[in-house]
């Protein structure tokens, strides 16, 4: 029986290319002039300490920008650079300048389900701050009410069965009572070694793979729980 849902976020609950089109580039344009702005406070002087000890080297300020900057664009999955990525969306957010993207069939189901007492859980390789801004500020409103709980690359990495294991024993119950959505194989891979169900969303596809190592859905409307 399924008693918890952990969804990932990017191909599964929202499109990926709201996060590369939409969140990835504003980051990119804005978080220069942002630490310019902020580079007094606290919270910000903490991250460009961080990443003058990721860098290796004392850094100003200009200097920690094209650190971050150059890390932007080489996809670097740096602790430093996702916290004040995350300062500059949640001003964006806050502005209107964009709203986080969710499927309908996701927020139909999240709903239905967080109604008929399952708990839902998010792991995502964005920060937890990131993710919570996303469904605080969707196209539907604010839907951070619908989950008991978010986790991030803190508990590891997402291929790793441990990282699962972990997140089982922070959930409580039985892994097996816990289902993992994704879009990615080896991340499925990695929950079912820790014991969870799991659900493949391959919401692209013109097909379904009937012979694929996880069950295969278009979307949640497709995913039965029973």
């Amino acid at each position: 029986m399924i008693r918890n849902i952990l969804t990932d976020i990017e191909g599964t609950t929202s499109s990926i290319r709201f996060v590369h089109e939409v969140l990835f580039p504003y980051a990119r344009s804005q978080l220069g002039a942002y630490i310019r702005r902020h580079h007094a406070e606290e919270a910000v002087q903490q991250q460009l300490q961080a990443v003058s000890l990721e860098a290796g080297e004392p850094l100003d300020t200009e200097q920690a920008i094209a650190h971050l900057e150059q890390w932007i664009d080489e996809d670097r999955k740096v602790t430093p650079l996702k916290a004040l990525q995350g300062m500059v969306w949640e001003a964006g957010y806050r502005q209107g300048d964009f709203t986080g993207h969710v499927y309908e069939d996701a927020l139909r189901n999240l709903r239905q389900w967080h109604q008929s007492g399952l708990g839902l859980y998010v792991y995502s390789s964005g920060s937890v701050q990131a993710q919570q801004l996303l469904f605080s500020y969707s196209d539907f409103g604010d839907l951070s009410g619908l989950f008991s709980g978010y986790f991030d690359t803190r508990m590891g990495h997402k291929r790793e069965s441990s990282s699962y294991e972990g997140i089982a024993a922070q959930i409580g119950g039985r892994a097996g009572e816990i289902l993992f959505l994704s879009d990615i194989r080896e991340e499925l891979d990695a929950a079912r070694s820790a014991g969870m169900q799991t659900r493949w969303l391959v919401r692209e596809a013109e097909e379904l793979d009937l012979t694929a190592a996880h069950p295969q859905v278009h979307d949640f409307d497709s995913i039965n729980l029973d």
